[in-house]
Order: structure tokens, then sequence, then C-alpha cells
């Protein structure tokens, strides 16, 4: 295979005809890139034409990991998979590994998992929201945000004992009870919380920088949507009410609905909107878990050993649908682990949307989509010519990149 078709193969079937002049390598390590992560961008002018994503820059082998280590062991493992969202992972993980058993969680383990998981979507929000004042070039909007998302950090290390990787839900219930101040200082910042919000509400939409920086930009259609099926926020930007929460519910979101929040607009002024009022409804929800909180335990003992058989399940994470399927064989590990993340099913959207866009707006409309790469990077390693695919350990890996320095191909 010539060098010229090899580089056809890369980029992608049917790309128009380029230059060096008209495309320009976006990563992946870029200031606007908290993750490694590479975009090839064609353009005409400055106008982006096509963008074509290179994912697997910080792939750390978690999925091969979780089946050497038992079903308790690899809560916290998930855990690690993202630091913002956490909670939804081991969440997932644990109500899917319960569901492949006869056990019952407690009523009163179901409603603190879900004040944990809405407390999680408000920071995550919150922070998101900040780095979006960031690149838009409104820095106070990003130390305002960031000083209120502290309010509930705080109130996270105080129900968990731990600000980022909460270790909160486990097999059979949860962790720690919620004591009565505990309740009384939930109910006082939520409370402010939803006053501060509001303020932020008024603020995206009138001032002018966010709003010159937003408006219009990104712009997703619901005909779009509905090809690329994107998941969480940013599908319900584009009209389409969908929400795991509500369409299948868990925790106990069976008693306490979200009002799914929906736009028509498709723009990233769109997913501000949404995402705010989103923080609301969580603070809403919320204080009504703590209005019903059952008395009752919240835990009971769990078998070391899970019974054969296969789990899929899903939560809606802060950036959307989070997707688990486990695979049980009878022992104390589990047999296969695989986790599809939102950031995945979003980023072919994002692709989209960049289309007709100036180059100035990429880390707006990347910032928007809210992206975690390291929960979404994966490894393959594929033979396009022999059709083949398998796996590689980090050792193997090591080995390779050794050999292959020697061998003086390194030095290229």
């Amino acid at each position: 295979m010539s060098e010229e078709e090899k580089e056809r193969r890369e980029v992608g079937a049917g790309l128009m005809e380029y230059s060096p002049e008209n495309l320009v390598p976006f990563g992946p390590v870029h200031p606007s890139l908290k993750e490694p992560e590479y975009f090839k961008l064609i353009l005409e002018g400055e106008k982006i034409v096509e963008v074509h994503p290179r994912i697997g820059y910080v792939h750390r082998g978690i999925e091969r990991a979780a089946q050497d280590r038992t079903w308790v062991k690899n809560i916290y493992l998930f855990e690690r998979i993202c630091g913002i969202c956490s909670f939804a992972h081991s969440l997932a993980y644990t109500e899917g590994t319960e569901s492949l058993t006869e056990f019952q969680i407690p009523v009163r383990a179901k409603y603190l998992r879900v004040l944990i998981a809405e407390l999680e979507r408000i920071h995550s929000h919150l922070l998101w929201l900040g780095l979006v004042g960031y690149w838009t070039g409104f820095d106070t909007l990003f130390m305002w945000i960031w000083k209120d998302r502290e309010h509930v950090l705080d109130l996270l290390e105080a129900i968990t004992g731990n600000r980022v990787h909460k270790s909160f839900s486990t097999l059979g219930g949860v962790r720690k009870d919620l004591t009565p101040a505990l309740v009384s200082k939930l109910e006082e910042e939520t409370k402010f919380i939803t006053e501060r919000v509001k303020y932020y509400e008024t603020l995206v939409h009138s001032e002018e920088t966010l709003v010159s920086r937003t408006r219009g930009v990104g712009r997703l259609t619901k005909e779009i949507a509905e090809r690329l099926c994107p998941v969480g926020p940013l599908l319900r930007c584009s009209g389409i009410d969908r929400d795991v929460r509500k369409e299948d519910p868990y925790a106990a979101y069976e008693f306490i609905q979200p009002e799914v929040k929906t736009s028509n607009a498709g723009d990233i002024e769109s997913l501000l909107s949404i995402r705010l009022a989103e923080v609301t409804d969580s603070c809403r929800m919320i204080s009504e878990a703590l209005d019903r909180l059952p008395e009752g335990p919240v835990r009971v003992p769990f078998p070391r050993i899970i019974p054969r058989g296969d789990a899929f399940f899903h939560v809606e994470a802060p950036r959307g649908e989070l997707f688990y399927f486990i695979r049980s064989n009878g022992t104390p590990k589990p047999e296969r682990v695989k986790i599809r993340t939102p950031t995945l099913a979003n980023l072919l959207t994002a692709a989209e949307m960049l289309k007709g866009r100036p180059l100035a707006d990429v880390p707006v409309v990347l910032t928007g989509i809210d992206p975690c790469f390291g929960c979404m990077d994966r490894v393959t390693v594929i033979d396009v010519d022999k059709s083949k695919k398998w796996s590689v350990s980090g050792e193997e890996l090591r080995v390779y990149g050794i050999e292959y320095y020697r061998r003086g191909a390194g030095k290229r």
C-alpha cells in the first residue's frame, strides 16, 4: 500500500481532495483540551468543512483490569474512569451487578443514591458552565461558578467523606446514612444554589460576551440528532425529549421524576439554558427526596460470588446515557465489563456541529458537548488487510516500544 493510500484510509473514505495548506491539526495536546485528543480539521479559508476525530490517546485499560479484581474492588476502579461523574459509574456498575441477583436493595438506600446522583449532576453542570465562560473570554463567570460549586463539593464530602471519588454506592445499598444535621444543610445549600442559578440564567442571555460566542454557534438540528444519536443535554437541546431517569427509572427515580428540559435552538446557548434548568430541577428533586426519605436500613449483606448471567444497565450521567454491560461466570470476579460513556456517543455530533463554523469556534463547541476523553478512549488493534483484531497487554506494548526504538524506527 502506497503512502498516499495509507493517508486516505486514515482520513476516511470519500474525503475531499486537500493539501497541507487547508489541513489544520487540532491536538492531541492543545490549550483548550484538558485531555489529549486529536482532530483533523479541513478548512476552506477560515471555515471548517470536515472534522475527523482520532481517539485513543488516554486509554487506560480499565475494562481489562476489571477482570482481575473482585466485584467489590471494581467499584473503586470504575469510579476512577471519571473524576467528575465518578458516582454515575459506581451506580451503573452496582445496580447492574445487583440485577444479576435476587437481593432487594433497601428503599432508603435508593433515595440516598438519588441524592448523591443529583448533587453530582449539579456540580458537573456548574463546572461545565464555568469552562464555557472561560473559553468564551468571560473569566469572571468562571470564578463565580466555581466558587458556588464549592458548596456542592462540601456537601458531597460531608455526606460521603470524599469530594471526588465518593465510594458511596456499594453492592447491597450505600455505605453511609444521612444524619439530621446533613438534612438541614442540604436544604439550606440547595436553596442557595437555586437562587444563584436564577442569576446565571439571566446572565447567559444578556451578557454580550457570552451571547456573541454561544448564540447560533454549533447549531444541531433534530434531523442530525436522530441520525447520529447523541445523548444527554446535547440530545435534548435539539428538541428530543429523552432521559434515562424517566424512560427507564433506576434507584428511586420511579418515585421522584425529573422534569426533562428541552430546546429547539440546538446551539451552545441552548445548552447553557438546559443545563442551568437541570441544576434547578436537581435541587427540586433533592428537596423532594429529603421530604419523602423513608426510614430503614441503608444496606443488606451481599454475596462475594455473583450468579452466572449477563446484565445490561444504563443511567443518566451528567453528560448523558452511561451504559454498562456486565457478564458473570459465577466466580468472585467478573468475566467481562464493557462501558460506553456519553462522550463516545456525542463525539461525531460535535464534529457535525463544527462544520461551517470558523476555526475560532472549535474550543467553544468542543467544550459545549462537555467531553471527557479519558472516559471515552478505548484501544483495539486491527489489521485492516486481514480483517483481524486482538488485544494487547501493557507489558506487550512496553516491549514492543523498546524493540521498535532499538530497530531504529523510533529515531525517524
